[in-house]
């Protein structure tokens, strides 16, 4: 049976691949916006780094969790409504962050806030394969991009709102049940994902060997994303004494440079060495944010952003390549080792980032993403080059 007959019409098929595309773009937007505003959980209820960390790894231990039952989840609900019942509870979470009595309650509606937001991660990139597979062409990296689209339109938007003085409490509920109507409306027009008596038994592959490297690569790559989009914006307004609402324009520009990078990452990886693409993407990385923690001056800092969001833009999508490519393995299992260790690292690495910064300085800890950058450009000599 052919691909669009099993899961849909063609005209069904650009719908959802349309409203796919709107529900990345949504996830960046909420990200964005829970991003900007990580100072007002710090303000609100007066944290130091250490304990605005715990905040953090709660989140990140909710959404680790997550990727343990999400398949079952998925597999039993379906990716929409999945997704849509994720909706719900992320908006809840968030429009609540800052009305909490202390802060037990907040790591535990954080501990919620990740595990919504993994399986709904799940959910829609799921519904991306499932829409490669009847459209007959790949579009997960289009996908992606829209969510750094997403996040830089959030970041700008959260901007505005806090130069215009709308309080933050006002700003997380609105967006949340903006985000949550968006989500609620887009999913219905979702292809159904395979139901476990139709789609062959997913085997665990235990990374080793190349696959290791890979994954720890991509450990590192993710890990460096997961410190600018959590920590940048406290960063510009602490170290670099930048007002909150133009340290939240670092964050955009992070954002949007990513999302320009990503659109042209397809062709450039047909045209160079991935290789060489990806030393050429931890040199402007690490250089790039080197630059920032050195100089601490508004504007430059906000331009050395933009440039560590383009290095950091391509570096997965070369690992996952990669992986995909490594003899012994299905590419389906491989990337799939390879990503987990990956997502570990954007929910792991950001907490660390405030442990290091209670013993050191917020600037000191930054540099870990000059290290993981530093990590990638010399490493990539280990990746395996795709078939000429």
């Amino acid at each position: 049976m052919h691909a669009a007959e099993h899961h849909g019409t063609p005209a069904q098929i650009r719908r959802a691949i349309w409203a796919t595309r709107g529900l990345f773009t949504v996830l960046g937007v909420f990200s964005a916006v829970w991003g900007v505003h990580i100072p007002s959980v710090k303000r609100q209820y007066d944290l130091g780094e250490a304990a605005l960390s715990l905040v953090l790894v709660a989140a990140a231990l909710g959404a680790i969790a997550a990727l343990f039952f999400a398949g079952r989840v998925i597999g039993r609900l379906g990716a929409r409504n999945a997704a849509a019942a994720c909706a719900v509870v992320m908006a809840a979470m968030l429009s609540m962050v800052l009305h909490w009595p202390g802060l037990p309650w907040v790591l535990a509606s954080m501990l919620v806030f990740g595990a919504s937001l993994s399986v709904y991660d799940v959910a829609i990139n799921t519904e991306g394969s499932v829409l490669e597979t009847a459209g007959g062409r790949p579009i997960m990296g289009s996908l992606h991009g829209m969510f750094s689209v997403g996040a830089m339109g959030g970041a700008a938007l959260a901007s505005g709102l806090l130069r215009a003085g709308v309080p933050a409490t006002w700003q997380l509920s609105v967006v949340a049940v903006l985000v949550a109507l968006c989500i609620l409306v887009g999913s219905r027009w979702m292809l159904p994902t395979p139901t476990p008596s139709t789609q062959p038994k997913v085997h665990f592959t235990w990374p080793r060997g190349a696959l290791l490297i890979m994954g720890l690569l991509t450990f590192a790559g993710m890990s460096a994303e997961g410190v600018m989009f959590d920590w940048c914006v406290l960063y510009l307004q602490q170290e670099v004494r930048m007002p909150h609402e133009l340290a939240a324009l670092g964050y955009s520009a992070c954002a949007g440079a990513m999302a320009v990078m990503r659109f042209a990452a397809d062709r450039l990886r047909a045209r160079h060495s991935e290789q060489r693409l990806l030393q050429v993407s931890g040199t402007i990385t690490a250089v790039s944010m080197a630059v920032v923690l050195i100089v601490g001056q508004p504007w430059v800092a906000i331009v050395g952003c933009g440039l560590v969001g383009a290095g950091l833009a391509m570096i997965v999508p070369i690992l996952y390549g990669a992986a995909s490519r490594v003899p012994g393995t299905t590419p389906a299992a491989a990337i799939a080792a390879v990503s987990s260790i990956g997502y570990a690292g954007f929910m792991v690495g950001p907490p660390l980032i405030g442990v290091i910064a209670q013993h050191a300085s917020l600037t000191a800890a930054m540099a870990v993403v000059v290290v993981a950058a530093t990590i990638l450009a010399l490493s990539a000599r280990y990746v395996p080059e795709k078939a000429a």
